[in-house]
């Protein structure tokens, strides 16, 4: 595959990297009353580029570029470090270290010589942004592809679990991540801005009642989606 198709696979949401099971909040968002409609669905996905899609972004985007260095297994560590800080809710940290799995495993198989087993060993695995970036390093993407997949990534799920949790038409949907393009793209830009400082100085906006909601949402018994 040529590098824009590999961008067309990696932001696929058939991927077969675990994201289909997760709405990124949206589910409890939608019990809260906060999301009802493709007005409010688009103040939601606004919010969540503007705070983990930005980190996811800037991370994958430093892991990229981590894996063309002599020290990567460190940079990675450090890495993986700083964003488990930056995830304050224990179920988001279980849940994009379980996404982390997921790609992995993937990357592996299309890419077997992939420079993998520079990331964090042993359980509970890498934080997904991490592997994104060494997925796309290994399909010779550049690094605004990476932040893009990233910050696209952080809209699409919930997008879609609008569409199954509010029964919103998916015409209305995608009309409204169309109109999110350009605040993706400037996610996108600002991440690349960033990568290259040190880890600890990477983009750590936060999102508290998402944490909450997270927490919360694992404590439901009935739910439609992982987190």
């Amino acid at each position: 595959m040529t590098p824009s198709s590999m961008v067309l696979l990696l932001a696929d949401g058939r991927f077969p990297a675990g994201a289909h099971a997760h709405s990124g909040g949206l589910e409890a968002a939608v019990a809260a009353g906060l999301v009802t409609d493709p007005a409010t669905l688009g103040e939601f996905l606004r919010g969540r580029l503007a705070t983990g899609g930005l980190v996811a972004a800037a991370f994958a985007v430093a892991a990229h570029r981590a894996a063309g260095v002599v020290d990567r297994r460190s940079t990675l560590a450090r890495l993986d470090a700083e964003l488990d800080a930056r995830t304050a809710a224990p179920a988001l940290r279980a849940v994009s270290r379980r996404q982390g799995r997921a790609l992995l495993r993937a990357g592996r198989e299309l890419w077997p010589t992939g420079g993998f087993e520079a990331l964090p060993a042993g359980p509970p695995g890498p934080h997904q942004p991490l592997v994104l970036g060494l997925v796309a390093a290994a399909a010779d993407l550049d690094p605004v592809a990476v932040a893009t997949i990233a910050a696209y990534g952080s809209m699409t799920g919930p997008a879609s679990a609008a569409v199954r949790l509010l029964g919103l038409d998916p015409y209305r949907v995608h009309a409204v991540l169309a109109a999110l393009a350009a605040d993706c793209d400037a996610t996108a830009a600002r991440a690349v801005a960033t990568a290259a400082d040190p880890p600890e100085r990477l983009p750590a906006p936060a999102a508290p009642l998402t944490d909450i909601h997270a927490e919360v949402h694992t404590t439901w018994e009935v739910r439609l989606f992982a987190s």
